[in-house]
C-alpha cells in the first residue's frame, strides 16, 4: 500500500511540476486559527502540508518559527490538540498529505507507541523528527515505518557522500535537502549550489528531493524548483501570520493573507519547469 504522500509525488511527475510544501506551526495564533489555516492551503496550491508541533526549546528553528511555536504555546495548544487539528482536517480533505514536523521530546512524553497510533488515526502521513539521527532508528523512526507512516530525513550541505548512505538508509517519503548551513528563514539558498546537491543526492536514491530553509519568494521557489521534487516554504508564511496579528491575536484577514501568499508561491513553483518544456 503507498502512502498519500507517495501519490501525491507520483501524481505531480506525471503532471512534470515540482510540490510546493507549506509549513505552518499548529496552534498559532490559536487552534481554530491555524485550523482555518490548514484547511486553506489546498485550495491556495499547497501540494504537502508540513504542520509543526509547537516545542519550547527548538533549536533548528530561527526566529519567526520559534515565535510561532511560543504564540501556539502561550495559546495552549499541545500535541494531543495537534492532532486533533489534524483529525479536524481530515472531515473535508481526505487526500492531501500531512507531515508532522517537530522534536522528539513531545513525542517520548506522549509514548511512542500511542503516539504513533493516535497520528496514524487522526490521518497524519509522515513524520519529521528533526533532533533524531539515523543511530536513534529504533527510538521512533523504525516503529513509525512499521505501521505505515512514512519517516523523512533532513541532509544537509555538510552531509558527504559517506553519511549520505546511513542518512538515507529509512528515510521514506522524501528527502528533505537542507539548502543552508544554520537555521530556518536565516538565508537565502543559492539555486546552483541546490541543483547540484540535489544531484548528488539523487545519485544514492530514488526518492524525491525538497528543498528548504530560506526559500521566501515565487522567484525563488520557481528557481530551486527547477531542480528539486519540491520546494518547502515555512518562515515565510510564519511571517506573514505575525504580520497579520491584532494585538497579539488573529486579524480578519489572517487566513487570507496566508492564502494569498500561498498562492503566489504556487504559481512560481508551477512555472518551474515550463521555460524546460
Amino acid at each position: 500500500m503507498t502512502t498519500r504522500i507517495e501519490d501525491r509525488f507520483r501524481s505531480l511527475a506525471e503532471e512534470g511540476r515540482p510540490a510546493l510544501v507549506t509549513f505552518v506551526m499548529a496552534g498559532d495564533p490559536d487552534h481554530e486559527t491555524a485550523l482555518s489555516i490548514v484547511r486553506a492551503l489546498p485550495a491556495a496550491g499547497a501540494d504537502i502540508i508540513e504542520l509543526g508541533m509547537p516545542f519550547s526549546d527548538p533549536m533548528a528553528d530561527g526566529k519567526a518559527i520559534q515565535k510561532a511555536g511560543l504564540r501556539a504555546l502561550q495559546a495552549g495548544e499541545s500535541l494531543r490538540k495537534t492532532l486533533a487539528l489534524v483529525r479536524a482536517f481530515r472531515e473535508t480533505d481526505t487526500t492531501t498529505p500531512i507531515i508532522l514536523m517537530g522534536y522528539f521530546n513531545p513525542i517520548y512524553i506522549y509514548g511512542v507507541e500511542p503516539f504513533v497510533e493516535a497520528a496514524l488515526e487522526a490521518g497524519v502521513d509522515g513524520l519529521i523528527v528533526v533532533d533524531l539521527p539515523p543511530e536513534m532508528d529504533d527510538e521512533l523512526c523504525l516503529p513509525a515505518l512499521s505501521k505505515g507512516l512514512n519517516f523523512i530525513r533532513l541532509a544537509t550541505p555538510t552531509t558527504d557522500d559517506k553519511r549520505l548512505p546511513a542518512v538515507l538508509k529509512n528515510t521514506s517519503g522524501f528527502v528533505y535537502y537542507v539548502s543552508i548551513t544554520g537555521i530556518t528563514g536565516a538565508a537565502a539558498p543559492d539555486a546552483g549550489k541546490v541543483s547540484a546537491a540535489v544531484e548528488r543526492i539523487k545519485r544514492h536514491t530514488d526518492l524525491p528531493v525538497c528543498v528548504g530553509f530560506g526559500v521566501r519568494s515565487a522567484d525563488q521557489a520557481r528557481e530551486i524548483g527547477r531542480a528539486a521534487d519540491g520546494v518547502v516554504v515555512g518562515s515565510a508564511i510564519v511571517d506573514v501570520i505575525e504580520a497579520s496579528l491584532v494585538d497579539g491575536r488573529a486579524g480578519p484577514g489572517t487566513v487570507e493573507a496566508v492564502a494569498a501568499i500561498v498562492r503566489d508561491l504556487a504559481a512560481g513553483v508551477r512555472s518551474a519547469r515550463l521555460a524546460d518544456a
